[in-house]
């Protein structure tokens, strides 16, 4: 028996653990629901808690160049102690808020290349915490962020990838510790002074925070950008604005001040 507890305790023998999501797709202030199944092993273990989160993949810039980590986010506990027996099976339903920060993976049905996020289930076991499952979740835009999206389509942008990178947009009310770039190239009748727009939201529960920076040279948030442009969405009157003719404009604005057109 001591043999048994001390291989479970390496993860050989000891519990495992399966998450079945109840839909795969969900909207950043939405909800993920769904059941874990936790199997028990070949020696009866006391578990100490179960937690849910979500987890994505983050470019971070270091010494030695750029690398990617996975970052957890929205961790929640969905379960107490409990005495797992040998062999036996122990079912948990769950409710996992996404929080309004969570970046997109998908719009209208097309993957947002560069971006993954997933649900991680996760046992307290012994002090220490197994790694457990992780499955892969889809975050679509909600209707404000959508309406800006669409903007961006009707006039002619072409998604080119999007990316988390580690840090924090100074001047906002960011939260989580990385934030999205949604990257476009320009249609031919911008691409003389515009090499690449990316779009960053920073959202709450009532407004989003909308970041555009226009990069002639690449660098998110960097020195040689050539112009940024922040505005906020109020959630309840978004499609009160034609966002067409909003972008548009201001694209022509800025391109007449630096005659790019």
């Amino acid at each position: 028996m001591v043999f048994k507890k001390l291989m479970a305790s390496m993860g050989a023998g000891g519990a495992s653990v399966e998450t079945e999501l109840h839909a795969a797709e969900t909207t950043p202030g939405g909800v993920v629901e769904g059941r874990i199944r936790i199997q028990g092993g070949k020696v009866d273990q006391e578990i100490e808690g179960v937690f849910v989160g979500f987890q994505a993949v983050v470019e971070v810039e270091t010494q030695d160049g750029e690398q990617r980590r996975n970052v957890e986010f929205g961790r929640q506990q969905v379960g107490g102690a409990f005495t797992l027996r040998e062999g036996a099976t122990h079912d948990l339903d769950f409710r996992l808020p996404v929080p309004w920060e969570a970046p997109l993976t998908t719009f209208r049905g097309v993957p947002l290349r560069g971006t993954t996020v997933g649900v991680r289930t996760e046992l307290a076991i012994d002090r220490a915490i197994d790694k457990g499952d992780l499955d892969p979740v889809a975050v679509g835009a909600f209707p404000a962020q959508a309406l800006i999206l669409d903007a961006f389509g009707n006039l002619g942008f072409h998604f080119r990838a999007a990316d988390l990178e580690l840090g924090h947009i100074r001047g906002t009310d960011q939260r989580l510790p990385f934030y999205q770039e949604i990257e476009f190239t320009p249609p031919q009748a911008y691409a003389r002074g515009i090499n690449e727009v990316e779009l960053t939201f920073v959202s709450g529960e009532h407004r989003t925070e909308v970041i555009l920076e226009i990069d002639k040279k690449g660098g998110a948030f960097s020195g040689g950008s050539d112009a940024i442009r922040r505005f906020t969405v109020e959630h309840a009157g978004a499609h009160q604005t034609d966002w067409n003719a909003y972008l548009h404009g201001w694209f022509q604005e800025l391109g007449q001040q630096r005659g790019w057109f």
